[in-house]
């Protein structure tokens, strides 16, 4: 089955001129219980997808906030199957793709079938597996074949040119381009051979490239917006919600519709 919502989104926003913008929120964090207000927020905000990331022990790619986050929510006893059930309260009010962001053991523990199945239920568009490479995604591939969830794949700054066309080749959704080597979390900047890369990355692919991993400012999703399809910002929104502080994250998503026309 094509993967059309979660690419069709993007592709939207893109014609209109804008860059598109994914958000990234930890699950539980808060509780469950603000689960909806936290997405209706960030569906008013404008975004353009929801990242929504699946809490677990051992996050290897987070940084400190996301982990910090990651722990409040198991703290709060969020698991993969509390977060789904709470979801289809409320899954109808919800018009942009939620994509799910989290690492494979939950999706193993869960029943890669069953995954499928609520997320085509629940009109989630997408997932994110961080510790899963492309050899690897055999199974999960074949659980949400006949479903409208892309998975969605990284790709490093480090990944050698064979390696790159091959994950280009499988991006269904978007391709999540990491633009540091390192862990997720706020940074004052990027390398500068990051534009050829992203330029490189374009060319092979025939879904949209977006940035992510260290944008957290206005400033630097306008900056990134120049040379992608759009951003992915996780701490600074992971952080806004805990500190109560939501017009910073009207002002990133801001940033990303005006981005590319100042």
């Amino acid at each position: 089955m094509a993967k059309k919502k979660l690419l069709n989104a993007i592709q939207s926003v893109n014609s209109q001129g804008d860059k598109a913008f994914v958000a990234y929120m930890m699950a539980g964090d808060g509780g469950l219980e603000t689960l909806k207000s936290k997405i209706l927020f960030l569906q008013e905000a404008g975004v353009t997808a929801i990242e929504l990331g699946i809490p677990f022990s051992d996050p290897v790619a987070d940084g400190p906030s996301i982990q910090r986050a990651g722990e409040r929510a198991l703290a709060n006893g969020t698991t993969l199957r509390l977060i789904l059930q709470e979801l289809e309260t409320f899954y109808k009010e919800v018009t942009v793709p939620l994509v799910l962001m989290t690492y494979y053991n939950p999706l193993l523990s869960f029943g890669l079938e069953q995954v499928a199945q609520a997320c085509e239920k629940l009109g989630i568009a997408g997932l994110i597996v961080p510790d899963v490479p492309i050899e690897e995604t055999v199974e999960l591939q074949r659980a949400l074949a006949n479903t409208d969830v892309a998975l969605v794949p990284l790709v490093s700054l480090t990944s050698p040119p064979d390696r790159m066309a091959k994950i280009t080749a499988s991006g269904e959704g978007f391709i999540y381009a990491v633009t540091v080597n390192g862990i997720t979390g706020v940074r004052d900047g990027f390398g500068e051979q990051l534009e050829r890369h992203f330029i490189s990355l374009s060319e092979q692919s025939n879904v949209p490239v977006l940035a992510g991993f260290g944008i957290s400012t206005p400033e630097q999703v306008k900056s990134m917006g120049t040379i992608a399809d759009g951003v992915i910002v996780g701490s600074a929104i992971v952080d806004a919600f805990h500190q109560n502080e939501l017009e910073k994250i009207k002002t990133l998503v801001q940033a990303a519709k005006t981005g590319v026309l100042n």
